[in-house]
């Protein structure tokens, strides 16, 4: 068996339970490092940090291993891996495990996790952004080492892994969305699309104590998925992989119909 190099970040920090289960899942395949933000840093997306200086912190981990925490975002981070920690490119790049899932097409972008993946596969190295659905959504935003059982998303991962060591990266793919329930009724994900989003935004207006307006964005569940989508396979408590693409032109002879 090929013995990776494996870069694993994630968007919940450097100490987040997820991405330590991440490591133990495949660090018996490969040469595991962790870098990672600072702090959470959920919603980010794929932002990059222009103006103002980042720092790099060795972080003990809670296994004693070593980890490298960036005062920054998801992408800075794996930048700062890509190109200043690492000596050479790994052979695949994890981010998660993220605590919540990351489905749909809406909310896919606003995605730390993603945007993590969404860096390295633009390298062309093989991506997993990977996830576990948790039933409280606040655990989403909880910071460092939090009583979540990962060993579920463990075992899918792990085996995605060793198949892509087996069999190598499927052609044409840049990123494989890998999302698992807390407790599945099995572990053998369904290949499907993303669904069209996991929530729709509630605005909260408020006022503070000088009773200036303030706004706060939530959401409510959305309920209008397509069946066999990524949010309706999940919703029957089976994991998915959904394969994602960073080319996102499309319909280009359409257009030049249309325009002409």
């Amino acid at each position: 068996m090929i013995h990776m190099k494996i870069l694993l970040s994630n968007d919940d920090g450097v100490n987040a339970s997820g991405i330590l289960a991440a490591k133990h899942a495949v660090e018996d395949l490969g040469d595991a490092i962790i870098v990672a933000p600072s702090n959470q840093q959920s919603g980010i997306g794929h932002a990059l940090t222009l103006f103002e200086p980042l720092r790099v912190n060795k972080v003990i981990l809670a296994d004693n291993d070593i980890g490298y925490g960036v005062s920054g975002t998801p992408t800075d981070a794996v930048t700062i891996a890509l190109f200043e920690l690492l000596d050479e490119c790994p052979d695949l790049a994890i981010s998660g495990i993220n605590t919540g899932m990351n489905t749909g097409k809406a909310e896919l972008t606003t995605s730390g996790t993603l945007g993590a993946a969404i860096e390295t596969a633009t390298f062309n190295i093989p991506t997993i952004a990977v996830s576990q659905h948790v039933s409280d959504d606040d655990l989403k935003f909880d910071e460092g080492e939090i009583e979540i059982d990962f060993s579920s998303s463990v075992k899918v991962l792990r085996e995605l892994v060793k198949k892509i060591i087996k069999d190598g990266f499927p052609k044409g793919i840049d990123i494989l969305n890998l999302n698992v329930p807390s407790h599945p009724d099995s572990y053998e994900p369904v290949i499907c699309p993303l669904g069209d989003r996991m929530y729709w935004p509630v605005v909260e207006k408020r006022h503070d104590p000088r009773g200036r307006e303030y706004y706060w964005i939530n959401g409510d569940e959305y309920v209008g998925n397509p069946k066999d989508s990524d949010i309706d396979i999940l919703n029957q408590n089976i994991p998915t992989i959904t394969p994602l693409t960073l080319d996102m032109t499309h319909n280009m002879d359409y257009l030049r119909e249309w325009y002409g």
